[in-house]
């Protein structure tokens, strides 16, 4: 997923802290946190969730105070990233708990451009030591994957402390530190998590009838049987060349997959949208541009992973040379870890999300083809 830079030194430069945040100290591996390792206090969870929904949902943002969240405006949104890269990469709520602890311990919840040596971001992560490029740090999809896959490699972490699993993946020098941040991380959880539900809850609708013109099939052909909340949507005119229909020697699949994105066209770009509502009223159901891919491919029945950075594995390799529609375009960053996919639909078309300002809409393999640093089939 691709983020603006810009946007996210801002949210750093918010203001003096109200509160003591962590004082960044020596740690092994990635920055560590040296502030007190006083017990955990309680919480009002009833506190942190009208705060959650204050900021989340529109709410009066003055009406609540919650100790740990003295920049709420900052904080409750990086809260959320985290924890739906955690949904997203079917993390439990135990896993998602533990991250949001060690964001508040390491970084305040704010997505901190310096640190202790070359520590940056949500989570203090170093460069240096193979979390990422600064740039890929400062994305919060990318620090929270990076931090997830980090968990995950840690044997028996669901068993352990929520201390004890921070520990094991972020190896602080003050390993007791995460310890009392596990109540608010606990609360911003439980708060969270039914607005995330609310983002992707949105029911099926049905394919369009008599869409000739797009060669379109039907949900039946391509939704999984025990319905998945997706929208395939209606393409809107003009949003396609007269000629273009949905080519009809493609996989089943992939024909599904190809109309479920082009029913997005025309919906707001949103940075970390799940792309489960992409015409709801909630920002964060719109698609980025991976999710985008994983959403189109969810509709028939195929799972991606959830950000561009894992979806470069997904599939096999292809050739740029003998692209076939449902192949996944990637462009910016690297090879490696690129900032950005689309979808080929055929006819020298590809079907993408470009940016926040922008909406779904539809390029030429033609002005790609020069800056394509991988494809990968998937069907």
């Amino acid at each position: 997923m691709k983020k603006t830079t810009g946007a996210l030194v801002g949210l750093c430069a918010t203001g003096p802290l109200l509160l003591a945040l962590p004082i960044l100290g020596i740690g092994a591996g990635t920055a560590s946190a040296s502030c007190s390792t006083d017990g955990a206090q309680g919480v009002d969870t009833s506190a942190v969730a009208k705060q959650v929904k204050a900021i989340l949902d529109g709410g009066d943002k003055g009406s609540v105070s919650v100790p740990g969240l003295d920049a709420p405006a900052d904080q409750v949104p990086n809260a959320k990233t985290i924890q739906a890269t955690g949904v997203a990469m079917n993390i439990p709520a135990r896993g998602q708990v533990v991250a949001l602890a060690t964001a508040l311990q390491e970084s305040g919840l704010r997505n901190l451009t310096y640190g202790d040596r070359d520590s940056l971001g949500l989570f203090q992560q170093r460069p240096s030591m193979g979390w990422g490029t600064a740039s890929q740090i400062l994305d919060p999809v990318h620090a929270s994957t990076k931090f997830y896959e980090g968990l995950k490699k840690v044997s028996g972490w669901q068993s352990l402390s929520v201390t004890q699993a921070a520990q094991a993946v972020q190896k602080s020098g003050f390993p007791e530190a995460y310890a009392k941040w596990e109540p608010l991380a606990t609360a911003l959880q439980k708060a969270i998590e039914p607005l995330l539900q609310e983002a992707g809850g949105a029911s099926p609708s049905p394919s369009p009838s008599g869409s000739a013109d797009t060669g379109s099939p039907s949900p039946a052909g391509g939704c999984s049987a025990d319905g998945d909340g997706t929208d395939f949507g209606t393409i809107p005119a003009g949003a396609l060349p007269d000629e273009y229909k949905i080519p009809a020697s493609a996989p089943p699949k992939v024909q599904t997959a190809i109309r479920w994105a082009l029913g997005q066209l025309g919906t707001p770009y949103q940075w970390g949208g799940t792309c489960t509502d992409s015409h709801g009223k909630n920002p964060m159901g719109r698609c980025d541009c991976s999710s985008l891919m994983q959403g189109a491919y969810k509709a028939a029945g195929v799972t991606l992973t959830r950000t561009t950075y894992t979806q470069v594995k997904d599939g096999e390799a292809v050739s740029v040379d003998a692209l076939k529609p449902g192949d996944l375009l990637f462009t910016e960053g690297t090879a490696a870890v690129p900032e950005h996919v689309g979808m080929a639909i055929g006819q020298g078309l590809i079907v993408h999300a470009p940016h926040t300002g922008d909406v779904v809409r539809i390029t030429t393999v033609a002005s790609w083809k020069s800056r394509i640093l991988a494809a990968r089939r998937v069907v």
